[in-house]
């Protein structure tokens, strides 16, 4: 994946700036809202806290706060940067936090590099946080600053930088071992680096059972020996007594390398030269120590991981920290110690040894992803992960004795926290990475328009499409120049031109053979292809292309009637619908129809429930349907509740499998506690609804634009449902986002279309 300066540039600075922000919790629209956020309300819980410090956590955010602190000493590959610009990472890790385990997060940059000022800048503050995550401090001051803080503070505090690449790794260790039948206790490790994450890694692996002894750990001048005179204190614990020189003469008997060190420093010859079943976790980011295709290339019983995502076995440090400290923050633990990390490197490393959910294979355009050589730890994207780490976590801080707040009902907290995130950047995620896996041609026929040129390079170089763009070659390649967009490599085609002569021809038979008993004559056909929808939704149709994107500046109805001539619709599909995601905090919303039917029947309306219900499970989610209108059950009349009704009815009769009820009003369809209360005959009562179907196009189209714009919700679509092939029409207007959303949605569904 490519990623140009003033992309990344952008996106921190466009709109609201930065990546994170503090939204109220409590309503605060009333005067009395107000009373009581502040004076005189406000009183009554300081009060209470002053009289006992515990109920902070009852009466604030603090338990789910966490801060992210640095000095900018050590940021990511840039080294000594400086606090300020350590931000945008430190923002970075507190949008993590949030997405993968609902934490909240301030971002603190301390500008002080000395140990004893950092330790009480950081002391000073500690009352305001549930937790610390000390993230990007240089060593050898890392080691006295975490280890001062721990031993001064009663909240979980962890260095993410040196154990959450030991947990990761640990975890891999554990499982590869086991694959390769290696006993713990008797394999040789070489460390390569000798920072804060490999001396963690290194007294993790000991807690797991490697020998010390049998752990050689190199830095820049070599191996660490005893003979040497210039070891700190952390390499004099791993200074071994040997007599190997170099580390290449090392690698002749590891069994396992560990390299936290620099790229390309690892040579395919060093990796051939290891016993036999070798391990090689190569983490230095972004190139590692040896390419994973150098390493196996010349071995082919290795078992080998690094820290990039375009590898197998990725340890990726948000397999952890983000589950650590909502397990730790949840028993309100006053540290996180050894059993507390043992417990999640146990925890991570079973669970990839469990049957891999549909919607991981999904993610990864995989059929059956197992517990292997290349799968020894899970997937970033595995929905699992918060529920099998943050409670063994916690489970271990209640058992090692230092939870303030132990957890009752285990099974009830397993529970919460799988509903705690909803769907929502997971199901973006998994369409993104399965579009990913088989990217397609999709055309672009709207390609002298700079937003659809920007998402096109934007497609390009995720690896999610491969762009073909359909206008006027001067005026797009002179707007690739205006621009400075690197796209001269895609497939510019112009209909209009000579060339393309006896392509529009063949594309001009093949819609006359489909239309020429509904009116259209050849040369009308053959005039229709000079028109970019036109060409573009034929080169679809006869797999030149897999994909069509337009609508960008031409009216709805325009764009979908060439697709529907030229591709037509799905086989037994009466009516075709378009269809919305809203994006939100609650999960995915879904609503039909929004762009088509000005005023369906309730029999199109059975129609287009059955098509959103097909296309959401596509995605792999489960649809529950809310047949909407002014009535609840039979509570009011007239033309549009009675239509919904009978829908409901015919959906009923026909579909029992499909969990659908209605006619329901908006408020009840979305409150499922209201829902139960009232209708708890409904098959919606218990369940969260998350589909819903509007009567008309006014109530579909006004609903989810409002919800767009009041609950500031990310709006994928329009999907439109029913096509033969992916075909999308966009919003007059849609943003280089939201195109971009419609690419990856037409990519990934493409596989099923065929």
């Amino acid at each position: 994946m490519k990623i140009r300066k003033k992309e990344a540039l952008d996106y921190h600075s466009n709109g609201r700036k930065g990546k994170i922000e503090v939204v109220p919790t409590t309503s605060y629209s009333t005067q009395r809202d107000l009373s009581l956020a502040y004076s005189p309300g406000v009183a009554e819980p300081c009060l209470e806290i002053a009289e006992d410090r515990s109920k902070v956590y009852d009466y604030t955010a603090k338990g789910n706060l966490v801060a992210v602190i640095t000095n900018g000493t050590a940021v990511l590959g840039l080294g000594d940067i400086g606090p300020e610009a350590a931000k945008p990472v430190m923002e970075g890790k507190g949008l993590l936090f949030k997405i993968y385990a609902d934490l909240d997060v301030f971002d603190i940059e301390v500008d002080a590099t000395d140990v004893d000022t950092f330790v009480q800048t950081v002391k000073a503050i500690a009352p305001t946080f549930g937790g610390i995550n000390l993230e990007d401090l240089k060593a050898p001051e890392a080691f006295e600053i975490e280890k001062r803080l721990k031993e001064e503070l009663n909240i979980p505090i962890m260095h993410d930088d040196q154990h959450g690449t030991a947990i990761i790794s640990s975890a891999a260790l554990l499982n590869a071992l086991e694959i390769n039948g290696k006993d713990i206790a008797k394999v040789q490790v070489l460390v390569s680096g000798a920072g804060a994450a490999a001396v963690a890694c290194s007294k993790l692996y000991i807690s797991l059972g490697v020998k010390k002894e049998n752990i050689l750990m190199c830095d820049s001048k070599g191996p660490i020996t005893t003979d040497r005179t210039d070891l700190t204190e952390q390499k004099q614990f791993f200074a071994n007594d040997t007599k190997i020189k170099t580390l290449e003469e090392a690698f002749q008997y590891a069994d396992v390398f560990l390299g936290l060190s620099k790229g390309g420093i690892v040579s395919k010859e060093m990796v051939a030269s290891m016993p036999k079943d070798p391990i090689v976790f190569a983490l230095a980011n972004p190139t590692p120590e040896i390419a994973y295709e150098e390493a196996v290339s010349v071995r082919k019983d290795i078992i080998m991981a690094t820290g990039r995502s375009d590898n197998p076995n990725q340890v990726n440090n948000v397999l952890g920290f983000p589950y650590i400290f909502r397990g730790a923050m949840d028993v309100r633990a006053t540290g996180i110690n050894e059993a507390m990390k043992l417990a999640a490197v146990r925890a991570i490393a079973a669970l990839a040894k469990e049957p891999i959910p549909e919607e991981v294979n999904e993610a990864y355009d995989e059929k059956n992803l197992s517990f292997g050589v290349t799968d020894v730890i899970p997937k970033p994207v595995d929905p699992r992960l918060i529920f099998w780490v943050a409670p063994a976590v916690a489970q271990a801080a209640m058992d090692s004795g230092i939870a303030q707040a132990p957890i009752e009902d285990m099974k009830a907290y397993k529970e919460s926290l799988k509903i705690r995130l909803g769907l929502d950047n997971k199901l973006i995620k998994n369409i993104t990475e399965k579009a990913i896996k088989h990217p397609k041609k999709v055309v672009f026929a709207e390609a002298d328009h700079y937003k659809i040129l920007k998402a096109a390079q934007i497609a390009r170089d995720e690896g999610i499409a491969h762009p073909i763009l359909l206008g006027n070659r001067s005026k797009i390649l002179k707007m690739i120049e205006e621009f400075g967009l690197e796209l001269t490599s895609c497939e510019i085609i112009d209909p209009r031109e000579e060339e393309e002569e006896k392509r529009r021809f063949e594309f001009a038979d093949l819609l006359f053979q489909k239309r020429q008993r509904r009116g259209l004559t050849l040369y009308e056909c053959r005039k229709a292809m000079k028109e970019r929808n036109y060409f573009g939704a034929a080169m679809v149709e006869a797999g030149v292309a897999d994909a069509l994107i337009s609508g960008l500046t031409r009216n709805y109805r325009d764009t979908i009637r060439p697709a529907l001539q030229v591709i037509g619709v799905e086989e037994g599909v009466n009516k075709i619908a378009g269809m919305y995601i809203l994006m939100t905090k609650k999960g995915p919303y879904f609503f039909a129809d929004t762009t088509v039917n000005t005023n369906p029947t309730a029999e199109e309306i059975v129609d287009i429930t059955l098509l959103a219900a097909k296309t959401i499970r596509r995605f792999k989610v489960q649809p529950r349907i809310a047949m909407l209108s002014y009535s609840n059950f039979g509570s009011a009349e007239g033309t549009d509740a009675l239509k919904m009704r009978n829908a409901t009815k015919i959906l009923h009769e026909e579909h029992p499998n499909l969990i659908v009820d209605g006619e329901i009003q908006a408020n009840f369809a979305l409150n499922k506690e209201l829902r139960s209360d009232f209708f708890p005959f409904s098959q919606l009562a218990n369940r969260t609804t998350n589909t819903f179907i509007f009567p008309n196009l006014s109530a579909g189209n006004i609903a989810y634009k409002m919800m767009q714009e009041m609950a500031e919700a990310e709006a994928i679509g329009p999907i439109l449902m029913g096509m033969k092939k992916p075909v999308h029409v966009l919003q007059i207007g849609s943003s280089v986002r939201e195109i971009l959303n419609m690419v990856t949605v037409a990519v990934a569904e493409a596989p099923a279309r065929r």
